[in-house]
């Protein structure tokens, strides 16, 4: 593409940064989050609308399934593969590369005319949120190297996730009810080029280690396993639990994995060597990462469905009701950006955790069809807590990584999560789609949620170092 060519990611020395500029160098930070928004919205606002697109589009609730985890799965299976270009080509090049693909298939998403040829759209959509999201902060890495001014701006990095998954619900729903669903992708067109004009002239070009070799055998595995596993919980909900067919793609699943873990031992490149795979803070942080995302996005997508389809609400009556979650997400993002510096990031992340926990415990404790108020602090709790946590995480993950694996490792994070997400959507899709109770498999989705939320923040206290470990 003529716009890598020109303005492509070569070696040279280091611009300006944060930390000699001051911390009020915001033009990196915009650039960089204008993307990350646009994919971050498009995992929100797309819940909202899911079940308006099933009706005009005839789905049923395994397409409405594919539809949104169509695309988590090719973002998820492509993170690893999204880092490791950026590490070899230049973090800033396959950003833009991400940026472009992104937004023109939000452009093919709007004009579907049929479910199948959606799902399809949606993968490719996937793919160009692979290429965008470990580019972020491996760029936010490079521009704000200094620990404090890589905490502020990883905060918000985290407060602007906040503010696209606040915006997405009642944004979503105000466009389906006046516009009509198509206009939940064809928002992304604006944003797309915003962000791609402002990363060519506000972000500096990124470092091109081209002896880096891609070791396609593990990207080919992670993708297979995140695949089959997603694949297999989505059809667990129309075929059943026991269905040949799931059970063996949950079985390929994990050999995938272990597949990917043999050849990352054995490659002479690998896409993420063992020795940071064996550090327990990175580990550690990136299954938390996973547990958070697999109890919110569970939880934001089983709720539009009972607020829709049990209780009758609009996409913007949906969105409005969904906003005590997600709007919690935004000022937590910036508070713990701020404690971090005072506390660290241990008591952050499994105090966040442990709210989140009894978020979605309660919501599982209160009854079969309560009244709408009664979930209202459930859902501020979970999306509280999961925001309180990603900042330390992040910084986390981020801080034990060596600069030039900070692409591959962002996508580990953002792999991670993104498994989590997809793995919540699709059990507790499954949940309410075989459970002969609607209701008791809503409970017990939450129930899992709260478990998961409660497993991270035992894993906090065990791997997450007090202060951010630094590059």
């Amino acid at each position: 593409m003529a716009f890598a060519e020109s303005a492509g990611d070569e070696p040279g020395p280091p611009a300006e940064s944060a930390s000699e500029s001051g911390r009020g160098s915001l033009a990196p930070l915009l650039a960089v989050c204008a993307g990350y928004f646009m994919v971050i919205l498009d995992v929100t606002i797309i819940n909202v609308a899911v079940p308006v697109v099933g009706r005009e589009l005839s789905a049923s609730l395994t397409d409405i399934q594919w539809i949104t985890d169509g695309y988590t799965m090719v973002f998820a299976g492509f993170l690893m593969t999204g880092g490791a270009l950026g590490d070899r080509l230049g973090n800033r090049r396959v950003f833009c590369w991400g940026v472009v693909v992104f937004t023109v298939s939000s452009a093919v998403c709007a004009s579907a005319p049929s479910a199948p040829f959606l799902v399809t759209a949606r993968l490719v959509e996937g793919l160009g949120a692979a290429l965008i999201v470990p580019g972020s902060l491996a760029l936010l890495q490079q521009a704000y190297p200094a620990p404090a001014a890589r905490s502020w701006a990883f905060g918000l990095w985290g407060s602007m996730a906040g503010i696209a998954a606040s915006a997405g619900p009642l944004l979503g729903g105000l466009l389906v009810d006046t516009a009509g669903w198509r206009w939940v992708f064809l928002i992304n067109l604006p944003v797309g080029v915003a962000c791609l004009v402002l990363t060519l002239h506000d972000v500096t070009p990124s470092p091109r280690r081209a002896a880096r070799a891609l070791d396609w055998p593990a990207q080919c595995a992670v993708v297979a396993a995140v695949a089959l596993l997603t694949g297999a919980l989505n059809e667990a909900g129309r075929r059943g639990w026991s269905d040949p067919a799931v059970v063996a793609g949950m079985g390929l699943a994990a050999l995938a994995a272990a597949t990917f873990a043999v050849r990352e031992r054995l490659a002479r490149s690998p896409a993420l060597p063992l020795s940071l795979l064996r550090s327990r803070a990175m580990s550690g942080a990136a299954v938390i990462g996973l547990l958070f995302n697999f109890g919110f996005y569970g939880m934001v997508f089983t709720a539009s469905l009972e607020f829709q389809h049990q209780r009758g609400f609009s996409a913007l009556a949906t969105g409005a009701a969904l906003f005590p979650a997600v709007a919690m997400t935004m000022f937590a993002s910036v508070l713990s950006g701020r404690l971090t510096r005072r506390t660290g990031d241990r008591p952050l992340v499994a105090s966040g955790m442990l709210l989140a926990a009894l978020g979605l415990a309660g919501w599982a404790a209160a009854g079969a069809d309560p009244v709408y108020w009664l979930l209202v602090a459930p859902m501020m709790a979970a999306g509280f807590g999961t925001s309180f946590a990603l900042t330390g995480s992040t910084a986390t993950v981020m801080g034990a990584a060596p600069p030039a694996y900070s692409g591959a490792a962002s996508a580990l994070f953002n792999t991670t999560r993104q498994i989590g997400s997809a793995t919540g959507v699709a059990l507790g899709g499954s949940l309410l789609a075989t459970g002969a109770d609607y209701n008791a498999g809503l409970r017990i989705s939450m129930a899992i949620g709260a478990l998961a939320y409660l497993t991270a923040a035992v894993l906090a206290w065990l791997c997450v170092p007090e202060k951010a470990e630094e590059a």
